[in-house]
């Protein structure tokens, strides 16, 4: 009896999807306040141990959760940002000044 397959025929031998990012998710680029964004979605799975604060909000993204990270096209990977998936697609109906604490670390 022959092993079962794990993918289906004709699948890339690779492995990989191009469109697949170094944690799972997938990679796809948009245009916001006139700049070219790189954005990966995060599964929860990949997210496990690691918490971030998201900046439209300002809120933690617990480990965990699934959530968006989107940097400038221009800048390269260390403008990355986390963000609430909800906070992403509502970008342009926040506000440009986000009110912290008196305590809250700046990033």
């Amino acid at each position: 009896m022959s092993p079962r397959r794990n993918r289906p025929k004709g699948a890339d031998p690779s492995g990989g999807d191009d469109r697949s990012g170094r944690y799972g998710g997938f990679q796809s680029s948009e245009s916001w306040q006139g700049e070219e964004w790189n954005i990966r979605h995060v599964p929860g799975a990949s997210a496990q141990g690691k918490s971030y604060r998201c900046p439209g909000c300002d809120q933690l993204i617990p480990d965990g959760v699934p959530h968006v990270v989107a940097w400038p096209d221009h800048s390269g990977v260390d403008e990355r940002r986390h963000w609430h998936k909800a906070c992403w697609n509502a970008k342009d109906r926040r506000t440009t000044r986000v009110q912290r604490s008196r305590n809250a670390p700046r990033f």
